[in-house]
């Protein structure tokens, strides 16, 4: 899909933001943005795998309440049990390596890291990479690359930064390739953070494809049930999105929000992930 169909998607979800309150059909929502009805059932059946009006109801607060709710024991189950190898068809099993405190005092010093921009799902991504795992995933706002490049070399302040689109086009048909030919392939992430934001880091990293936590949850899984404020903000500063899915922490009330690539960027992800966690419960079952 090009980048082009996901900001047709993300109008989508946006329009429907705005307008929730006098419920839009989806033809209103297609003749926003710019297609026939026909054509934005195709688009959303590409993309998703299900109908615009399927999706749609995946994004409603009722349907967040919903999954929080049945969320909650495959949670329980998943912390008691640690992280282990993923049971749906189309969970990424990804394996956390982090930095250690010495390496994050020089900033990547020494470190290799190259980076290239691919299409994703969910729009235009910045793909980082060094010899020890993937060290960013980030979402293109606005097609601004220089200032994801440019912040991403503020982190890596001592790093050697050099773009290889050759290298980093595997990486991403990886990431959003076909999943369940990857089994036994884990992904490598490769993070620089605090012990707190790698602790929080860890936990998300346990949430299953198609499920929904809270802050306070997470608080609690890292044993810190006091901490949902803290958790929030090492949520926010994950920078290898997706991959470590801080998009699937949402507010108590069931609304999601807080997302550094956008509120309907994290919907299109919840919602996106709904579907695919409905087709594998239908192959498994």
């Amino acid at each position: 899909m090009s980048s082009r169909d996901y900001d047709r998607i993300e109008q989508a979800i946006q329009y429907l933001e705005r307008n929730y309150l006098n419920q839009p059909s989806l033809e209103e929502i297609a003749e926003h943005i710019g297609l026939s009805q026909a054509h934005f059932q195709r688009l959303f059946q590409r993309w998703a795998g299900i109908s615009p009006k399927r999706f749609l109801q995946f994004l409603t607060l009722e349907d967040a309440k919903r999954r929080l709710q049945e969320s909650a024991s495959v949670l329980d189950a998943t912390f008691d049990t640690g992280l282990s190898s993923p049971s749906r068809l189309h969970d990424l099993f990804v394996t956390l390596d982090a930095v250690t405190p010495g390496e994050y005092k020089t900033a990547g010093s020494e470190l290799q890291i190259v980076y290239g921009f691919h299409e994703t799902p969910f729009g235009e991504g910045f793909f980082a990479l060094t010899e020890r795992g993937i060290c960013a995933l980030e979402f293109v706002v606005d097609g601004n690359h220089d200032t994801v490049v440019n912040g991403f070399k503020e982190r890596w302040s001592r790093a050697t930064v050099e773009r290889d689109q050759r290298t980093t086009e595997p990486l991403a048909a990886k990431v959003f390739g076909d999943v369940a030919a990857q089994r036994g392939q884990p992904l490598s992430v490769f993070v620089r953070g605090t012990n707190f934001q790698v602790r929080v880091w860890e936990a998300l990293l346990r949430l299953p494809l198609g499920t929904v936590t809270t802050y306070g949850a997470l608080a609690k899984t890292i044993g810190n049930d006091r901490a949902s404020r803290a958790v929030g903000a090492a949520v926010g500063q994950n920078g290898i999105g997706y991959l470590i899915p801080c998009h699937r922490a949402i507010q108590s009330s069931g609304i999601a929000h807080r997302y550094r690539w956008g509120t309907a960027r994290k919907k299109a992800m919840l919602g996106w992930e709904a579907a695919r966690a409905l087709e594998s419960d239908s192959e498994l079952g």
